[in-house]
């Protein structure tokens, strides 16, 4: 008769601690994942609030007539 390979190895080579293993890395991953998920919505709050400060502060900006518009994202300055 052939003999099952995997209750012929011992215990730490065997399926249980491969399971066991599996099942740790699963749920440091499942923490990783709720950590990064928790990060991601702080910093697009974050990112809403710096935009909605820029947006207040520059349309309170009174600008002198004739004054050339610049656009600071346009990759020149």
């Amino acid at each position: 008769a052939t003999a099952d390979p995997v209750s012929v190895l011992p215990e730490s080579l065997g399926r249980g601690h491969w399971c066991n293993e599996h099942d740790m890395i699963h749920k440091r991953l499942d923490i990783i994942e709720e950590k990064v998920i928790k990060t991601v919505e702080h910093l697009e709050s974050e990112v809403k609030s710096l935009l909605n400060i820029i947006s207040e502060t520059t349309s309170n900006i009174p600008i002198a007539p004739g004054t050339p518009l610049i656009d600071i994202l346009d990759g020149k300055y």
